[in-house]
């Protein structure tokens, strides 16, 4: 597994043949694969479900908890934009029975013609539980305002 000092530039796209969920770069696949597909089912079956989980996204600011985290995934995999994710230029680092990657996400949001190209900076922390790897916590942040602001009203519209 890469850790720690050298990033990984070779994307993560959730396209990834799923062959050793036991390696964190799986466990990432199968979080994108599920972005990706809009598939709210296997989401929650790679977030941790318990009131630990936390979520600090562009999206639906600090949520805790799995039932406010779905809420999130529910109304962006509800938009009728198309949409793309990504996971790249980061780094693992390894603790055992915890994981956590340290890198960016690009993409691009699609709606009425307008596309958005998106970068944001994301960490993501998975620990093991009953032997596979959940996601316990996320954190993204867009530095550029007009693209934040550009996103979220794509997403969630005029609030």
């Amino acid at each position: 597994m890469p850790m720690g000092l050298h990033p990984v530039q070779t994307a993560i796209t959730g396209k990834e043949q799923l062959v050793d969920l036991t390696r964190p770069e799986q466990a990432l696949a199968q979080f994108y694969q599920a972005l990706n597909s809009r598939d709210l089912q296997a989401m929650q079956q790679i977030w941790d479900n318990s009131e630990d989980a936390a979520m600090d996204n562009p999206l639906g600011g600090i949520k805790r908890g799995w039932e406010q985290i779905r809420d999130v995934y529910a109304r962006l995999f509800q938009t009728a934009a198309e949409y793309h994710f990504e996971f790249w230029d980061y780094t693992l680092h390894d603790a055992g029975e915890v994981f956590w990657a340290v890198g960016r996400e690009r993409g691009w949001l699609e709606k009425k013609g307008q596309r958005l190209e998106l970068a944001i900076r994301t960490s993501r922390i998975f620990r093991r539980t009953n032997g596979r790897w959940r996601q316990v916590h996320h954190h993204g942040s867009i530095d550029a305002p007009a693209m934040l602001q550009a996103y979220q009203e794509a997403v969630l519209g005029n609030r």
